[in-house]
């Protein structure tokens, strides 16, 4: 894999461009849609991922600012395609079961 290397010291592009964690396979959208969807301060990503350093992530932060179009951008074009293949696939048989039941709405 060929690794570019960005202004922030733990923040690398993959040979399709995108934003990774140096040292690491994880995507810098992956941290920012985990902090959007906990709420997790700097020190619980730590807790929550103890194999990244307290610099990792601080720098990741400062690239996802430095960059928050492009990433939020990212971020939507992922959830708009999770949510198409989603309904695509319809509800599921356990659900349709569940709902039979007055389990699920």
């Amino acid at each position: 894999m060929t690794l570019t290397t960005t202004e922030h010291k733990y923040v690398q592009l993959d040979e399709r461009g995108i934003p990774i964690i140096a040292g690491t396979t994880m995507k810098i959208t992956e941290l920012i849609e985990a902090q959007m969807a906990y709420g997790w301060s700097p020190e619980e990503i730590h807790f929550q991922h103890p194999y990244l350093s307290m610099s990792q992530i601080h720098s990741s932060l400062a690239y996802y600012w430095d960059h928050k179009a492009e990433i939020d951008a990212d971020i939507e074009q992922r959830f708009e395609y999770a949510e198409g293949m989603r309904k695509q696939a319809g509800s599921s048989p356990l659900a349709a079961r569940l709902r039979a039941q007055g389990l699920l709405k």
